[in-house]
């Protein structure tokens, strides 16, 4: 079994707290451990809140997320001008902003950013599941 779960958004800070409580409510059904779920909120929170601050001119974007097995797929796709990931500078240790890529990184079992020039950018976060004991997803994803 999958779960999938995929919206289009506007670009609009309001939108976050939507697909992030969407998400944890599928996630926590299934029964996937508060941390694991605690880090995909995160990474997902910083990469929703990039496209906001950085892609225009789009005015929305869309956010696909698959659950399948021990496995969480997330992918934020925007239509803006796209980026190059290597060329973002490091935040210095006490700055608060600029810090979204170096959080994914450390959150994410595997990141990937993909530029689609002058189509925008999708970036895939991936996230080994854990699941609590006698979780329904447990025995569901594994079939």
């Amino acid at each position: 079994m999958e779960a999938t779960i995929a919206l289009r958004l506007p670009r609009d800070a309001a939108s976050v707290p939507m697909i992030r409580q969407m998400l944890d409510g599928t996630l926590r059904s299934l029964g996937v451990e508060p941390q694991i779920r605690d880090d995909i909120e995160l990474m997902l929170t910083e990469a929703c809140s990039n496209v906001i601050k950085h892609a225009a001119p789009s005015d929305d974007y869309t956010v696909s997320a698959s659950v399948h097995d021990h496995l969480c797929v997330i992918k934020v796709v925007d239509t803006g001008n796209g980026f190059d990931p290597r060329k973002v500078l490091e935040a210095e240790e006490n700055n608060e902003h600029g810090r979204g890529l170096q959080i994914m990184r450390a959150l994410a079992d595997d990141i990937r950013f993909t530029n689609r020039r002058e189509h925008g950018a999708v970036v895939c976060l991936e996230k080994h599941l854990r699941y609590a004991p006698g979780a329904a997803g447990r025995h569901l994803m594994a079939t």
